[in-house]
């Protein structure tokens, strides 16, 4: 998992989470698992978009948008190389990285 902060280089958002799942079940789990625990906390999203089967979806709560990804579209859309110019930022335990 990856934390970027984006406030200087986007007028977007302020930060981007990119996530790894291993397969379209699992996107599914963790773009639902996202949304509880933000909702559990008082965050609301603004819009999902892309669905588990295209390998990407989105979830935007305005301030955070997630990106959760297959392997495969990671690699293509290689978003880490798109923002590289934003600060990186330690999320949670090294288990819980991908």
């Amino acid at each position: 998992m990856l934390l970027l902060d984006v406030r200087k280089v986007s007028s977007v958002t302020d930060y981007f989470l990119i996530a790894t799942g291993t397969s379209a079940p699992h996107l599914k789990a963790l773009a639902e698992d996202v949304d509880v625990q933000l909702k559990g906390n008082g965050v609301r999203s603004y819009r999902h978009s892309g669905d588990a089967e295209s390998g990407w979806i989105v979830l935007d709560y305005v301030d955070l948008v997630v990106h959760l990804f297959t392997p495969e579209v990671r690699a293509y859309y290689d978003l880490e190389r798109l923002w590289k110019d934003a600060p990186r930022l330690e999320v949670g335990d090294a288990a819980a990285r991908s």
